[in-house]
């Protein structure tokens, strides 16, 4: 113990004694970058300014590494956090599996067969991994690659030799998927979007949590979550959602890495997507 204040005080001293005590301090203990900053807009009075302020409280004492999106229609908010930050993604993937399926389907002008109808619906409302790999070996890596394409998802890299799970993924895809299943548009059919979206309203209930916490009551809930442990970045834990009522369409998209446990994951998207129920519903 001595020795180590000693030497500490002979290394101030000879600081002191050169003029160098600033340079000598901020290099013997480096200040980290700050991390990136909760970014909001919004045509709505102040609604940017609450968002950005309860986000960042929300996160304040969360240790891991999180991305967030929002956007609202009804009020053109949008909210990102590392919206370009990669991240592996567990069963949130399944959403473009079954976009892409669809997507496929429509450009052969065919419908789902039943078969292809109860694969889709286990791998969404209950995340069945089989169901999952069995749509993906279907589809291929070409079909999956041209869906983005089309979808304008640029940043998100299918999983190599069948490993979907670890396709990487980012905010701003997310929520572009999110765009297309909510809007009319030219890539996905009406009644695509609302295939999807009716499965995604009937996830099981014991995973349902993530993005719908805290959701006003009246207000509609479809949702995909995904959670997969690995050695590096501990627990991924991610939740993508859609809302509609109480004058608001809005989609959001919470993804993280680095949690100690799934729960802690859950947590932090919880508290999360609580402020933004939260702060939509008062504006």
């Amino acid at each position: 113990m001595t020795s180590g204040i000693s030497r500490r005080a002979r290394v101030l001293a000879a600081a002191v004694g050169t003029g160098v005590l600033v340079p000598l301090t901020a290099a013997a203990t480096p200040a980290s970058a700050a991390p990136p900053a909760v970014s909001c807009t919004s045509a709505k009075a102040g609604l940017a300014t609450k968002l950005k302020k309860d986000i960042t409280a929300a996160l304040a004492t969360r240790k891991g590494t999180v991305a967030v999106g929002l956007y609202d229609r009804s009020t053109n908010t949008t909210c990102t956090l590392r919206a370009s930050s990669a991240y592996d993604s567990a069963s949130v993937v399944k959403v473009t599996v079954l976009a892409t399926l669809l997507w496929d389907a429509k450009k052969s002008n065919r419908y789902l067969t039943d078969r292809e109808n109860s694969l889709a619906k286990a791998m969404i409302t209950k995340s069945d991994n089989e169901a999952t790999s069995t749509l993906w070996k279907q589809l291929g890596m070409t079909k999956i690659k041209n869906f983005l394409a089309a979808a304008g998802m640029t940043q998100t890299k299918p999983g190599a030799n069948g490993y979907w799970g670890l396709t990487q993924i980012t905010v701003t895809d997310e929520q572009k998927l999110l765009k297309l299943l909510t809007a009319k548009n030219a890539v996905l059919s009406d009644n695509s979007r609302a295939y999807i979206i009716k499965l995604m309203g009937q996830v099981v209930s014991s995973q349902r949590w993530g993005t719908p916490y805290g959701v006003p009551s009246g207000v509609t809930v479809a949702v995909k979550n995904g959670w997969l442990q690995r050695s590096t970045n501990g627990w991924r834990v991610h939740s993508v959602g859609a809302f509609k009522g109480g004058g608001h369409d809005y989609v959001m998209t919470v993804l993280t890495h680095g949690n100690s446990t799934m729960n802690y994951g859950i947590a932090t998207i919880q508290a999360v997507a609580k402020v933004i129920h939260k702060d939509l519903a008062a504006s």
